[in-house]
């Protein structure tokens, strides 16, 4: 059985320090984001955060073994 998993980022640093490592995962087999965005592009440019109301339709698609479109709202 392959495990999947869905991801829900939310990280202060994620455009900067964690960029790297989120590509990565975003290239890897059986591992799925929840759509996420900035959380304010003023004030924290850097930051990253999921948005909870697409985790039932996210999960639906990594069942599918499908990434929900678009990823990055």
């Amino acid at each position: 059985m392959i495990n999947q998993f869905s991801y829900g980022i939310t990280a202060k640093d994620a455009l900067s320090k964690n960029a790297e490592n989120i590509g990565r995962l975003l290239n890897s087999k059986n591992i799925f984001f929840i759509p996420f965005s900035q959380s304010n592009p003023l004030t924290k440019p850097k930051n990253l955060s999921f948005i909870p109301k697409y985790i039932p339709k996210a999960i639906e698609y990594a069942l599918d073994k499908e990434q929900i479109q678009p990823l990055i709202l």
